[in-house]
């Protein structure tokens, strides 16, 4: 008996949190660079004396989506798109270097290059771009940011930092949302990297299928609560069962 209580009870726990990543996907579907959260299932033996024919059920992040999200032109001077499988360097609000593919970008009060959500922007150096006073700036496709004041010459000032992930060392997404190195480092700025300016990278959450992959989750999860529902029943029965034979 308890062998399906086990299963179904960690079974609908795993359908629970499978439910929560759907709906932070959905509820970012219009966030720029979003990178939807992937998720899967796996069976995990229950370890003990007398346990090991028990079986959890556990749910895992297994990725993000790599897809990129559509390119949407703003013709706005501070947008930009990373090409390919590029990212930009930021620092986080604990002070470490983390990457997004959010291209909104701003200059904050104190002339600091930042992010739409108030992130300081790196450059291939690792640390912050001032923009010069009452500068207009624009970005250029290899990465550089140019800035003219009145009518001098348009001056780079900096180029900003963009990593490309691969296999030996993939990106992870954090609790903040941001994406750093597997293995804790900072990545190398990429030369090769570069931006499309002018456009920004829509998120690559498809809402269509986030929705219908939470109807699906809830009748799993409605499933596993008649599981349980089951389990109580013949308990009851084999309880009633044995106080016949007493």
């Amino acid at each position: 008996m308890d062998r399906l209580i086990y299963t179904a009870m960690t079974g609908a726990t795993a359908v629970v949190n499978r439910q929560a990543a759907l709906s932070n996907n959905l509820a970012n579907a219009s966030t720029n660079g979003f990178r939807a959260e992937l998720s899967t299932y796996r069976s995990v033996p229950l370890k003990g004396d007398g346990a090991s024919t028990r079986v959890f059920a556990v749910d895992a992040t297994a990725d993000y989506l790599h897809k990129p999200g559509p390119g949407q032109h703003t013709d706005r001077d501070l947008d930009a798109m990373a090409v390919g499988d590029g990212w930009f360097g930021i620092q986080a609000l604990d002070g470490t270097e983390a990457y997004t593919r959010n291209g909104h970008l701003e200059v904050k009060t104190d002339g600091t290059l930042a992010s739409g959500d108030g992130l300081t922007i790196l450059s291939d150096t690792g640390a912050p771009i001032i923009i010069p006073e009452g500068a207009a700036v624009t970005l250029a496709p290899d990465r550089s940011v140019i800035a003219k004041v009145g009518d001098q010459p348009a001056q780079t000032i900096a180029r900003i930092k963009m990593v490309t992930s691969n296999a030996d060392n993939p990106l992870k997404r954090g609790t903040d949302g941001l994406f750093r190195a597997g293995s804790g480092d900072s990545l190398p700025n990429d030369e090769q990297a570069r931006l499309q300016p002018g456009v920004l990278e829509g998120s690559n959450v498809n809402s269509v299928e986030a929705m219908v992959g939470m109807i699906q989750t809830a009748r799993q999860f409605e499933t596993q609560m008649r599981l349980l529902q089951t389990a109580e029943s013949n308990d009851r029965a084999a309880g009633q069962l044995l106080n016949l034979q007493g």
